[in-house]
């Protein structure tokens, strides 16, 4: 497994694999592995014939008082789980090399970023699209592949790629569940033994929509009700949003029609955790 750091490398490598005529997947991350991550490579796997994950804590998607500096890092075990399941190259840029002195350019996604997480975290998406756009100069694969945990984001990156015309096909992939439903995550790793615990009211909550939705239910207010009753009643979780959109065009609706995303963002002591399930009527 090679490890690169520079643009104009990672170019190269690809440029020499597609004149083979093999097709290249690219995994974005932020590194600290979890088995979350680990499925969206074992999926570009399957599907490529060059595997290459990036791992970069971007700065421009942190919000002030956000955890960037905090947010974990560990290169060593993070090449090692990489290689296990069969990656074939880690891009690691520094920051100096996606952002050089100077960097004034954006890319910004106006309608479905101003809601759910965007709203909660502004200017979250700008930096989001900015790096993923960056990241698909900078590789030029075949395929990227995401993972359905971070559902907004997906939907973003997808409208970004079309409206810019972009030529990759992105994939998304279910989200990876830790025994207890807990969605697997990197800022997992904040929640000491009483908060872990406490955080299994995000998916318990998810449930209790899903069989409310399955008798019958479909008033949107009487499902997001019973989420925020649930959530409330656990007192460690602090609640930042609950909501339940049109899927995928994040639109307020009365009534459970087709598909709607119910996505939720609750605080439980230092960690931000999100979490969301699809509902159909």
């Amino acid at each position: 497994m090679l490890l690169i750091n520079k643009v104009l490398e990672i170019r190269e490598h690809v440029k020499n694999a597609k004149k083979e005529g093999k097709k290249v997947g690219l995994v974005p991350t932020m590194g600290f592995f979890h088995d979350g991550h680990l499925e969206l490579m074992r999926q570009a796997r399957k599907e490529c014939d060059v595997v290459i994950v990036s791992i970069f804590v971007n700065p421009t998607q942190f919000g002030p008082g956000e955890d960037y500096e905090d947010y974990p890092r560990d290169l060593e075990r993070d090449m090692q789980l990489a290689e296990e399941v069969g990656v074939d190259v880690i891009f690691n840029p520094s920051v100096e090399e996606m952002y050089p002195d100077g960097f004034s350019t954006y890319v910004e996604v106006k309608g479905i970023t101003g809601k759910l997480c965007g709203r909660s975290r502004p200017g979250h998406f700008k930096g989001v699209a900015t790096i993923v756009t960056k990241l698909f100069n900078s590789v030029q694969p075949d395929v990227a592949f995401f993972g359905q945990k971070d559902a907004q984001q997906v939907l973003v990156i997808k409208k970004m790629v079309k409206e810019l015309n972009i030529d990759v096909e992105i994939r998304t992939v279910p989200i990876v569940r830790e025994e207890d439903g807990i969605a697997m995550s990197s800022r997992n790793l904040y929640l000491n033994d009483e908060e872990r615990k406490a955080a299994r009211i995000l998916y318990r909550s998810i449930q209790k929509a899903q069989q409310k939705v399955q008798e019958g239910e479909r008033d949107v207010n009487s499902l997001k009700g019973a989420v925020i009753d649930m959530i409330s009643s656990e007192p460690l979780a602090k609640i930042d949003y609950v909501e339940l959109l049109t899927y995928p065009e994040l639109e307020e609706k009365d009534v459970l029609e087709g598909k709607m995303l119910l996505a939720l963002a609750v605080k439980i002591g230092k960690a931000r955790l999100i979490d969301n399930a699809i509902l159909e009527g």
